[in-house]
């Protein structure tokens, strides 16, 4: 059940009634009426823009139109009141009644309350995380991973048969690196004295196991041959050690991806010159020359004849190269072919979730995915900012700190998988995130995640009591409490924001926002607190009133639709709904 969506129908049945009595023409676009609440509570429960969406085509005023909509609205049995507002909205205040029923709802549905088939089974591919497995993951690999993992649980909450993937950049010069820094650890294993490690290398004390581990399985037989010989060996076998690794730590933080799909084996089976010879066989490539970079002239620069994609027929700013001097495919030839081949396994939709220092990739992406797929497929691009990591507000610098905290699971293992999912979701992908290690343990109604677990667990204790008092304790025996007892205006509150569950699901999935949800389950537990607090204050507002059964039947019933829609929420974070808290 979806409040809103009924109140949009109780509108649109008004604007035909209206249509039906002459008052307004036939042939409106009413399937784009929508209610709302309203920005400011003040103004009702619900409002509705309808008359701002129809007075061109009706050919009247906004206001007009609204009058003789709210006129219309007033004889709803729903509806207290109905009233326009400039410019041109209708604000609506409805029976408790009329609430109610979403308490009624998440009783009868459980888990399922607030679950809508946007999906309808369709496929949806969700690629998150694809750390280069050169080292161990880093807190904004984090953000990133969490942000992926969450999207895909809300996607499958809403009808998508959802796919998480991981892309391995298990090739080209980065992972070369990789393999001479093994070797070198390999032979430091061996007993060699390696001095400082050289420039161009990667220094990290993680791959001392890597190269120990060699040296016990290989022996000294490849301390002193050629690179050609042991670079493919190490650099299986050092990817094989980074990605095991990476599984761990997102184990650690609650992550299981689908599928792992190796850039490495897009090369070598050919994919990337299938791809490609794709691409030219549309059209879509051609050799020409690049214009002279922007900005300050580059002395040594001169044209040279390329293979372009033509990026720019398909919203990119310039045509994109796709091999390089050395006649190697670029980077981008090569993510060409990884999405091709997503889409050949039957991804019309693709959503990646990439680090906010790619933001000059989407449009090139975009456009190949677009080009391709001749426009049937999507690929939508969400970008995650970068995060601030402090302790006790001051700025931690993870280089200098490497004795505390520097990987991501230094982190999740300091506050905890629930903590660090929670609070990277606080915020808009898009918009920088500060993570404090001292706040965001702190038990106090300033620490978000606190703050809705700590809720969870009240309603909990309060079950808890219920039980030794023998009242009923479960959603089933709990659907015949008669809401009509709830009237005080906090209850009331309560009520409306389960209610509002539904919407918010369904808004954050199409927007692909799933800190929607966190921010929605710090309102929902904000209203519990304080009515919790003035039960405290006023004791006919205690939820357990031994005098009045009724009464505490439909308070729990209430207090039942709060914790599973709180259970609800949390889960599609990844985050653990306690029982109590210490």
């Amino acid at each position: 059940m979806n409040a809103f969506d009924s109140l949009a129908d109780l509108v649109r049945s008004a604007l035909e009634r209206l249509i039906a009595d002459g008052a307004l023409p036939a042939g409106l676009p009413l399937d784009s009426v929508q209610v709302e609440p309203p920005r400011d509570p003040a103004h009702g429960e619900a409002a509705t823009n309808a008359a701002l969406l129809l007075a061109k085509p009706a050919r009247l005023a906004p206001m007009e139109l609204a009058e003789r909509l709210a006129a219309q609205l007033r004889s709803a049995p729903e509806v207290v009141e109905a009233a326009a507002a400039r410019p041109g909205f209708v604000n609506l205040r409805l029976v408790p009644a009329f609430w109610l029923r979403a308490v009624h709802a998440a009783l009868e549905l459980g888990a399922d309350y607030g679950r809508v088939d946007l999906g309808r089974g369709r496929p949806v591919n969700v690629e998150y995380c694809s750390a280069n497995p050169t080292g161990p993951l880093h807190v904004g690999h984090g953000r990133g991973t969490v942000f992926g993992d969450a999207l895909a649980n809300l996607l499958a909450y809403t009808g998508w048969k959802v796919t998480r993937e991981y892309y391995v950049n298990d090739a080209g010069a980065q992972i070369e690196t990789l393999a001479r820094s093994v070797h070198l650890r390999y032979r430091e294993a061996l007993g060699e004295a390696i001095g400082p490690i050289p420039e161009g290398l990667y220094p990290g004390e993680y791959l001392v196991p890597v190269g120990r581990a060699l040296a016990e399985s290989e022996g000294p037989r490849w301390r002193d041959r050629p690179e050609a010989e042991w670079l493919p060996l190490f650099a299986r076998r050092a990817v094989e050690a980074m990605l095991a690794r990476i599984r761990d730590d997102l184990a650690a933080l609650g992550v299981h991806h689908d599928l792992f799909r190796s850039e490495r084996e897009l090369v070598e089976t050919g994919a990337v010159d299938e791809a490609l010879a794709f691409m030219e066989k549309k059209g879509l490539l051609y050799t020409g020359t690049l214009p002279a970079p922007k900005g300050k002239p580059v002395e040594d620069w001169e044209p040279v004849p390329q293979l372009l994609f033509r990026a720019t027929a398909f919203g990119d700013d310039t045509d994109r190269p796709l091999k390089r001097s050395t006649g190697h495919w670029t980077y981008f030839a090569a993510d060409i072919a990884y999405h091709l081949d997503k889409w050949r396994r039957g991804f019309d939709r693709m959503i990646d979730v990439w680090g906010a220092d790619h933001g000059g990739y989407v449009k090139r992406m975009q456009a190949a995915v677009k080009a391709f797929s001749d426009g049937r497929a999507s690929l939508e691009i969400r970008l995650c900012q970068l995060v601030n990591l402090l302790d006790g507000g001051k700025p931690l610098r993870m280089s200098k700190r490497a004795g505390r905290i520097v990987t991501l699971r230094d982190v999740v293992d300091e506050v905890g998988k629930d903590v660090f999912r929670f609070m990277m979701l606080t915020r808009r992908n898009d918009a920088p995130l500060d993570f404090d290690l001292v706040e965001v343990t702190q038990q106090s109604k300033d620490n978000p995640v606190f703050y809705v677990q700590y809720a969870h667990a009240r309603i909990r204790s309060v079950f808890r009591h219920a039980a030794e008092q023998d009242l009923p304790g479960s959603a089933r025996a709990l659907l015949d409490a008669p809401l009509a007892r709830l009237s005080d205006p906090a209850e009331l509150a309560l009520v409306r924001a389960v209610a509002a569950w539904p919407r918010t699901v369904r808004a954050a999935a199409e927007q692909s926002e799933p800190h929607r949800i966190a921010f929605y389950l710090q309102e929902l537990a904000a209203l519990f607190h304080a009515l919790w607090t003035r039960g405290k204050e006023m004791p006919d507002l205690r939820f357990l009133v031994a005098e009045d059964r009724p009464l505490t039947l439909a308070r729990l019933a209430l207090l039942e639709a709060v914790r599973t829609v709180l259970a609800t929420g949390l889960g599609l974070l990844g985050v653990t709904p306690v029982e109590e808290l210490h």
